[in-house]
């Protein structure tokens, strides 16, 4: 724009090449130049090659053109008057500090065009003669120096600006990868590697928003191993971590594509199967086998096993909660009836849960003093045929679901919180029964895995007997190995303030658990009473190598041992001839209240079976019910 105004000016004076021509063909490349600038590629585009090219064409071209300007406006300093020589003075620096400013963020093109055009320019007017232009020409160096210093100091800055913002953007790159090995530690097990808990809730919901969009079926699962709490107290937490970690290794190995592995907490997993989910049951079992192999830790070998329960979508529920809890439920079911097994949510489940729903509502509702009763049953020195003690076995009357059986309702209120007040009134009601009872007879009750990892429970407990009339010594509670075993330390704690009063523990259903062996010595139970279990293999020769061992074993301790389930006369001496002197069963009596009980005593109904068991061919009769 500016050439063209020196045209015009000069249009009059010079020939039509200089005013015409030149600046023609020199807009011309400036435009041409302009176009490409503009379709230039974006600065995401760039490669550092292709901007270094660039920024060199663009030095190059500066010189070129600068040249060619400053040859062309001093060749018109020949035409017009001091008016039109004065435009040509002005005319090249202005140009030229105007690039300079437009060149600022590329120094060297500025450099380049500053030197191409006021050295010629400064040459010409100094060599004029003419001290005017001389000064003009002295004005204008120096403040193209100036400006040129300005240059660098304005380069400078914007140097340290992009030098910031590289460094800003580093950080914010350094940032985002912390944050996202923030978020993947955050979502992911240190012990097993495999994704926690979090995770798996966060993918179940994701996944059930997109199954109900698209109208597909999935699977939730929940695996839990089997025999790891044992394990882990008999060899130590160390050993522990390292079979976790080991179990999460084998999971993941096996986990194909379209299921997803992840570890719920402690001994439990949980499993997402979103492919082949009709082979749910088949894949949980897998993972099943899996883990049923042995484990090796240097000179350790180890087996575990697990169960797995499962529920489909949307079959078993449409909710994240409801799928869970079915899983878990299914786990539940499998655990009680077949360990090691793997089993999907179905119709009869959904039946037992509304049953326990009802359950669960009746015994919230229930008027504990009013509806529970205790029932005894009598524990018999069999070398004397002699009563020795009762157990007092708890019962439930309720007003709407009629008599419910007691494994149901105590299972129920432990998993409700019921089972404190429940516990209290039962035993309350057990020790007033008891008062009717001579002296020498003991009074046994049962204590579940909840009251025994109580000290609430523990310490009503242990004031009810302070204050009751029957002698701590002549009460014992029976516990049995799986209400140990859930907290061994609070269950030893429990265990000393008991013992504090003279009351015995007895470790009922020995034989049933995984370690009974190695927690005999640490909490040294008074007795032991033999599940009934036993009582129908004696006639199997593993059977009596079993039971014989374990009297054995009472003998070698000074422990007392109490034979339950015993029934008939061929059991009864049997266990006689291994070694036993205490038994509890049908064939004795069945549970009766205490009214009951007393008449029972009275009539010394065991002298009956003293009189039977002298009757040739009376031994293997079976007491259907005394």
């Amino acid at each position: 724009m500016n050439a063209l105004a020196v045209a015009y000016t000069h249009y009059p004076l010079a020939p039509a090449l200089l005013t015409i021509a030149v600046p023609a063909a020199l807009s011309t490349l400036c435009i041409a130049r302009t176009v490409s600038w503009l379709r230039a590629r974006t600065a995401g585009d760039a490669t550092p090659e292709y901007a270094v090219m660039r920024l060199r064409r663009t030095t190059a071209h500066a010189a070129i053109l600068g040249l060619a300007y400053v040859i062309w406006s001093l060749s018109l300093d020949q035409f017009g008057g001091p008016f039109e020589r004065a435009h040509i003075a002005v005319f090249i620096p202005v140009t030229v500090i105007g690039c300079i400013f437009c060149l600022m963020h590329v120094p060297q093109a500025a450099l380049v065009l500053t030197g191409v055009v006021m050295v010629p320019y400064l040459l010409h007017y100094v060599s004029v003669g003419n001290a005017v232009f001389t000064a003009i020409a002295f004005n204008v160096a120096l403040v193209t120096m100036v400006i040129i210093r300005v240059l660098f100091n304005s380069f400078a800055g914007f140097n340290s600006l992009v030098r910031s913002k590289d460094k800003l953007a580093a950080k914010q790159r350094e940032a985002e990868q912390l944050s996202h090995e923030n978020a993947i530690v955050a979502l992911t097990d240190s012990l097993t590697g495999l994704p926690n808990r979090r995770f798996f809730f966060a993918k179940l919901d994701e996944v059930l928003r997109a199954k109900a969009v698209a109208q597909a079926r999935f699977a939730v699962g929940v695996l839990d191993l089997d025999r790891f709490k044992p394990l882990n107290d008999t060899y130590g937490h160390a050993v522990g971590d390292r079979l976790l970690a080991q179990v999460g290794m084998r999971l993941q190995s096996a986990a194909a594509d379209g299921v997803i592995v992840a570890r719920l907490g402690g001994d439990e997993f949980g499993l997402l199967i979103l492919e082949d989910v009709d082979r749910a049951a088949e894949i949980g079992q897998e993972f099943c086998d899996l883990l049923a192999r042995p484990f090796k830790f240097d000179d350790i070998q180890v087996s575990l096993g697990a169960s797995c329960g499962l529920s489909i979508y949307p079959e078993a529920g449409a909710t994240a909660h409801a799928l869970f809890d079915r899983s878990d439920y299914a786990l539940y079911h499998v655990k009680a009836e077949r360990r090691g097994g793997s089993g999907v949510f179905s119709l009869a489940h959904e039946t037992t849960i509304r049953s326990e729903r009802l359950l669960e509502n009746a015994l919230r509702e229930a008027d504990l003093e009013a509806e529970l009763d205790v029932q005894f049953q009598p524990i018999v020195n069999i070398d004397a045929m002699t009563v020795v003690g009762v157990e007092a076995l708890a019962r439930w009357t309720s007003p709407k679901l009629g008599r419910v059986p007691t494994d149901s309702f105590i299972a129920m209120a432990e998993r409700t919180g019921l089972i404190h007040s429940i516990t209290l009134t039962l035993f309350r009601k057990a020790l007033e029964r008891a008062l009717c009872l001579p002296g020498h007879i003991g009074l046994s009750f049962n204590l579940s895995a909840n009251d025994i990892t109580s000290p609430a429970t523990i310490k009503s407990l242990l004031q009810a007997i302070h204050h009751g009339a029957i002698a701590p010594d002549r009460i014992t509670f029976e516990l049995t190995e799986t209400a140990l075993l859930r907290d061994v330390d609070a269950a030893e704690r429990a265990l000393r303030e008991l013992r504090r009063l003279r009351v015995k523990v007895a470790l009922d259903d020995f034989g049933t658990g995984y370690s009974s062996l190695s927690y005999l010595r640490r909490l040294a139970p008074d007795k032991i009473k033999i599940d009934k279990s036993f009582a129908a293999d004696l006639d199997s020769i593993s059977g009596r190598n079993i039971v014989t061992a374990i009297a054995g074993l009472c003998n070698n301790m000074g422990l007392e041992c109490v034979f339950e389930g015993i029934e008939s006369y061929d059991q009864l001496a049997k266990i006689h001839a291994f070694g036993y002197h205490f038994a509890q069963g049908y064939l004795f009596a069945r549970p009766m209240l205490m009214p009951a009980f007393l008449t029972w005593l009275e009539r010394d109904a065991l002298r009956d079976l003293r009189l039977s068991a002298r009757v040739p061919g009376g031994a293997g009769v079976r007491v259907r019910s005394v």
